[in-house]
């Protein structure tokens, strides 16, 4: 499985797995709305759907120990700034002189002299978010070592001091606001197991549409396609995508390959109501490769998936790393939403506005989907 790079307008992924991907997003044209046939499975399928969820968010711990280091150490975040305590009490550190801290803007080793030894306290390869590295401040206090470092976006909250997926999953809903997500890409199956690890982490409702649709239709995907088409059952998806798309904390996964309505540039108009992810499987035989694979397949625009709002690219697939790509998709979320601070109020008066496929360029009030004139916000 891949590494994940950056590349503009994308998010991707390449093989095999790293430690420290970088991830980057962005928004694309709106889809023409269609209207919505009306078959007489209808109501059954809308019955199907899960009632709306409200999240329950876990407390923000103010302290944890470091998975990489021996050395605990406290941490707190406060108003612009985040601070870490290190017990080094034991380590007979004589002054000042013998300790070493490097920090950049995404970055922080911290190294002591010890009995001639210089030792690592602290290796924090991403930090939780971008810092002022010129601001950072550190002294001994009796026992302990002070960090303090100065945040760049003032207002997000800290979960901990590095990107781990324990932080993501803690820090990553007051950037969400409730807003749901849904996972496109070739593969049922891998959007299923994607999108059921992201929610369990952050405490959304996972929603698959294959076991809404098999519960309302009693028959599987496979033989519903056999008997009567993929446009049969990417229409029924749509559906229930029209239905999803009023609630709030969902993940939701969608169905891959042709049956899928993502598949389709005429069926996104209830997909723009979430925060969309693009699981893409990748030819790249490296990040840069891969970076430039995402680029391309964004700005040719060729698939309908390239409406998504990130892309992560998958070289290959093992359920294995199923959590690293749900932690590529948290970070490249954080990201893309950090980007835009109101794409998710955005995101939100679509939906209130009722999804009419004005996305990005959302209408005024009473703005008619149907005809000539084109929205305008």
């Amino acid at each position: 499985m891949a590494a994940m790079s950056i590349a503009a307008a994308t998010t991707c992924c390449s093989s095999p797995f790293p430690s420290n991907p970088s991830w980057h997003a962005t928004s694309y044209s709106r889809a023409a709305r269609l209207p919505l046939p009306r078959p007489a499975w209808r109501s059954s399928l809308l019955a199907a759907s899960p009632p709306a969820r409200r999240l329950r968010i876990r407390p923000r711990t103010s302290a944890s120990a470091s998975p990489a280091t021996a050395y605990d150490y406290e941490f707190t975040d406060g108003n612009g700034e985040v601070e870490l305590r290190l017990d080094i009490g034991k380590l007979g550190i004589e002054s000042s002189r013998d300790v070493f801290v490097d920090v950049d803007d995404m970055s922080l080793l911290i190294r002591a002299k010890s009995d001639g030894t210089l030792r690592t306290l602290m290796n924090v390869t991403t930090l939780f978010d971008r810092v002022k590295s010129s601001e950072t401040i550190w002294f001994i206090d009796e026992e302990q070592l002070v960090v303090n470092l100065k945040k760049v976006e003032q207002e997000l909250k800290w979960p901990d001091i590095d990107e781990s997926w324990k932080s993501l999953t803690s820090g990553i809903t007051q950037l969400l606001t409730g807003i749901s997500i849904h996972i496109v890409g070739d593969s049922t199956d891998i959007n299923e197991l994607v999108a059921k690890e992201i929610a369990e982490g952050i405490g959304y409702l996972p929603v698959c549409t294959s076991e809404l649709l098999e519960s309302a239709t009693q028959k599987s995907i496979d033989t519903w396609i056999a008997t009567e088409g993929v446009d049969n059952v990417a229409e029924a998806e749509c559906v229930v995508l029209e239905s999803l798309s009023t609630h709030v904390r969902t993940v939701v996964a969608t169905l891959g390959g042709k049956q899928g309505a993502a598949s389709r540039f005429d069926r996104w108009q209830h997909l723009h109501s979430g925060f969309t992810v693009w699981l893409s499987v990748s030819d790249a035989g490296d990040e840069a490769s891969a970076k430039e694979e995402a680029r391309r397949s964004v700005s040719s625009g060729t698939v309908a998936y390239a409406k998504a709002d990130v892309v992560v690219k998958l070289g290959g697939w093992d359920p294995e790393y199923t959590r690293a790509v749900a932690q590529g998709c948290l970070v490249a979320l954080k990201q893309l939403t950090l980007a835009d601070k109101k794409l998710a109020g955005k995101k939100s008066l679509y939906v209130r506005l009722g999804c009419r496929g004005d996305w990005p360029n959302i209408g005024p009030p009473g703005w008619d989907p149907e005809s000539d004139a084109p929205p305008a916000i």
